[in-house]
């Protein structure tokens, strides 16, 4: 098992705040295998999966007090008959007691267990393989473009095209089907295709709706349900000050780069392709190193456009331009964006093997990879 450090150092750092830390992610991102490795021989480890486990935690209370190790961890707990008590017994009357829970993210978007939790769990979503994992993983980048970040398609030499069409249908039977009760596996899945064909596009749902010939209420409901999956980050758009910054419309990207290559028909993968994939590998990292900061684009009505968007405090807006060239570098947008917002700073997100900076017409950047 490869260990990955910056999600292990994450889960200890959300302990120091609260006794459980919520595990959430897609179906194969290798959250069962962190779990294992985080705490190592310090915990009981508890398959919910299993039937013998509701009888297990049929009496929480004894269970817990039994515990002979510091640490606890609930694989797939959305499986329980009753976990928010379980987990609520345990952090209110066990306080020695760690909790690491992996499970449906549905589960702990519900108002219900919010509110039995507040101030007792933290949350780590984890993501597909980061640009700084790879070493550890011994993959080349272009591979991770092509295959995608979830261990197993990632991991083979050649692209295993049954994986996505196999990794789709247990998506939408276990994940979508049982805990939304959707049925139209049809209409779903060519929704889902859409969208993975479009990311890193705008959304405008009613288009959305129009082209896929479903309702637009369905459509809203279904990118809902994608978006609560993890399975689509929306990113919105930065506004404060001119009234030619655009508002409303978001941008959609897939949780995966294999996906986008998958359904896009991308193979093997062209240069003009790389750029765009390599826009979302820039968005992992965002996500993971900014975890309680929005992440959003910026775009003007005259097509100047910021892939990605960061702001620190009142005044001071990091800007990231995403690019597979880190020459490659167009100054108009970034103009545009400093004459609005003058404070920040401005990061070329490039696969450099050493940063650097560089002034161009009066504006600094910072050329870096995503370490």
């Amino acid at each position: 098992m490869i260990r990955r450090g910056f999600w292990e150092n994450r889960i200890k750092e959300e302990w120091n705040k609260a006794p459980i830390v919520w595990l959430s992610g897609v179906r194969r991102v290798g959250k069962t295998v962190l779990s294992k490795l985080v705490c190592g021989d310090n915990c009981v480890y508890i398959d919910c999966d299993l039937p013998v486990s509701n009888d297990i935690l049929k009496k929480p209370e004894l269970f817990f007090k039994n515990c002979e190790k510091p640490i606890i961890v609930f694989d797939e707990i959305h499986q329980l008959k009753d976990p928010a008590r379980i987990l609520k017994i345990g952090a209110d009357m066990f306080s020695h007691l760690k909790f690491l829970v992996t499970g449906s993210s549905t589960l702990f978007a519900g108002k219900k267990f919010r509110d039995t939790l507040t101030g007792r769990k933290r949350n780590v979503h984890l993501l597909p393989v980061l640009y700084n994992e790879l070493d550890k993983f011994n993959v080349s980048l272009e591979r991770r473009l092509l295959n995608g970040g979830l261990p197993p398609a990632m991991m083979l030499e050649k692209k295993d095209f049954s994986f996505y069409k196999e990794w789709s249908d247990s998506f939408f039977s276990r994940d979508i089907q049982k805990l939304f009760g959707l049925k139209d596996y049809h209409k779903f899945n060519i929704f889902f295709e859409y969208l993975m064909v479009q990311s890193g596009g705008m959304l405008e749902i009613s288009k959305v709706s129009s082209e896929v010939q479903i309702a637009r209420q369905t459509a809203g409901n279904y990118m809902r349900i994608l978006e609560l999956t993890g399975v689509i980050r929306i990113v919105r758009p930065f506004f404060a000050k001119s009234k030619k910054e655009i508002v409303r419309m978001p941008k959609i990207y897939s949780f995966d780069t294999g996906f986008v290559s998958f359904f896009k028909n991308w193979y093997p993968l062209r240069d003009s392709d790389k750029g765009l994939l390599w826009e979302h590998i820039v968005l992992d990292w965002l996500i993971a190193t900014n975890p309680y900061l929005n992440i959003c684009y910026w775009r003007d009505k005259s097509g100047n456009e910021i892939d990605f968007v960061i702001q620190r405090d009142r005044e001071n807006i990091d800007i990231f331009e995403c690019k597979w060239d880190a020459e490659d570098i167009s100054i108009k947008a970034v103009k545009k964006f400093r004459e609005l917002y003058p404070k920040g700073k401005n990061f070329i997100i490039s696969p450099v093997s050493i940063p650097y900076k560089k002034e161009i017409k009066n504006l600094i950047f910072e050329i870096t990879a995503p370490f």
